[in-house]
């Protein structure tokens, strides 16, 4: 190793980690060569997730290996080291890294990139960190698919009303993209999947969607968001707004609007919030709790600091006075900006701000069936699904993935989905144990 080399420490492994060093690894690939330049990359697990191909995951449409990228793979250049970071000391220029087996331990830097992404937001609920499941990574996903499908296995083999109820009633809150594409994918693949049941029908489940404001999905603006919840509502699917979940102890879910009810699914979607490493430091912050950055997407007030993605409060040039959307729009097109800016950086040359005019929105509502805002233009039904999946097959990173998951595609169009639950993964040693004891 070269003691003189500058190190660039890249906090997060999500899509602004992975698309900041996929490019540094081209235009610094001299320098990585010769070892003037370092890179590491701390991060919990060892894959980026391609976030929205979650609920396609979730409903059997893709392979769940297939929404992840390794990043030992791809970022060959690049030393990856699995754990979190629990506090940055930028004047000392530190991290102190916590790897997921063994003893903390800290790393010095000459350049640091927080792209640490968000965790769930959840509110002091009774009974929702016991009842409840995000729907943030691909575990979550499979999880509920898995879960969804058994409690139609457990309806079908118990003759017990209530027990079938409460098993048949599936529970999402949040109204923006990640919970309507979560609910409608998952109940499309359960509508498909009760073809196969003797004793479940359509109308014998319950699926409700709980927001709060008088909206959802409001990236895709006011008429299709209204067009959004007819259509969910003209699937059976309860779409109650100004509504809150006030409780769902025990699985009871008491909302704001009197109804309560038990459920034995509840997905709680209803925002995100910057990752509790951004408190644990002395980067600054603003007034929503995200690292103070500028448009060049330096942290304000210091040096050798970036930020982008989830974690950093980006000005929005296009729209003054405003912020950048924390999503993957934004996130992958300011990772570009970032890793060209610390190029200019150790080559002594000027930055360049970010700059990105905002320019719609897609989103998956089952199979053939989806709703777009995209440059004005509004597309809803077949159309719309059809844009979402070819916009989002020209994002995801590497023609590795680009390939597979065009392969799962190709293969559903003359194949049925899969429609089983493989919930023992959850617990593998259960069938030994139980053995073991015998």
């Amino acid at each position: 190793m070269n003691r003189n080399s500058k190190h660039i420490v890249v906090v997060g492994g999500g899509y602004v980690g992975l698309y900041t060093v996929l490019r540094l690894q081209r235009t610094l690939r001299r320098e990585l060569r010769e070892g003037s330049v370092r890179i590491t990359v701390l991060t919990p697990e060892s894959h980026m997730t391609y976030q929205p191909f979650l609920p396609e995951a979730a409903a059997g449409n893709l392979s769940p290996r297939h929404v992840v990228v390794p990043l030992r793979r791809v970022l060959p250049k690049a030393t990856i080291l699995n754990g979190k970071a629990t506090k940055i000391d930028h004047a000392a220029k530190r991290v102190c890294f916590e790897p997921n087996v063994g003893a903390p331990y800290e790393l010095d830097y000459d350049i640091v990139v927080m792209a640490a992404g968000s965790v769930s937001r959840t509110l002091p609920i009774p009974g929702l960190a016991d009842a409840a499941i995000g729907f943030k990574t691909v575990g979550e996903a499979i999880a509920l698919r898995n879960r969804v499908l058994g409690l139609l296995d457990r309806a079908e083999s118990s003759g017990d009303e209530a027990l079938r109820r409460r098993a048949l009633t599936f529970v999402v809150v949040g109204g923006g993209f990640a919970g309507i594409e979560a609910l409608a994918e998952l109940e499309d693949m359960a509508l498909d999947a009760a073809r196969y049941y003797h004793d479940v029908r359509r109308e014998d489940m319950r699926w409700v969607l709980v927001e709060a404001t008088d909206r959802i999905l409001p990236e895709v603006g006011p008429e299709m968001g209204m067009w959004t919840a007819e259509q969910l509502r003209e699937r059976g699917i309860e779409v109650k707004m100004k509504t809150r979940l006030e409780s769902c102890e025990g699985g009871l879910v008491t909302l704001s609007d009197g109804d309560e009810f038990e459920s034995a699914t509840i997905v709680w979607t209803a925002g995100v919030k910057p990752s509790p490493v951004v408190n644990a430091g002395d980067l600054p912050l603003d007034e929503r709790g995200r690292i103070k950055t500028s448009t060049r997407l330096t942290v304000v007030g210091v040096q050798d600091a970036f930020a982008a993605g989830d974690v950093a409060g980006v000005p929005d040039m296009t729209n003054p006075g405003q912020y950048c959307a924390p999503n993957a729009q934004h996130a992958v097109r300011q990772a570009k900006v970032l890793a060209d800016n610390i190029t200019r950086r150790l080559r002594g040359q000027e930055m360049v701000d970010y700059r990105h005019r905002y320019v719609g929105s897609v989103a998956g509502l089952g199979l053939y069936k989806g709703v777009a805002n995209v440059y004005g233009v509004k597309l809803r039904g077949l159309p719309a699904w059809f844009m979402h999946r070819t916009y989002h097959l020209s994002r995801v990173p590497t023609l590795n993935r680009k390939v597979r998951v065009m392969a799962d595609w190709t293969l559903a169009l003359f194949f049925k989905r899969e429609t089983v639950s493989l919930g023992e993964i959850e617990a593998p040693r259960e069938e030994f144990r139980a053995a073991a004891t015998a």
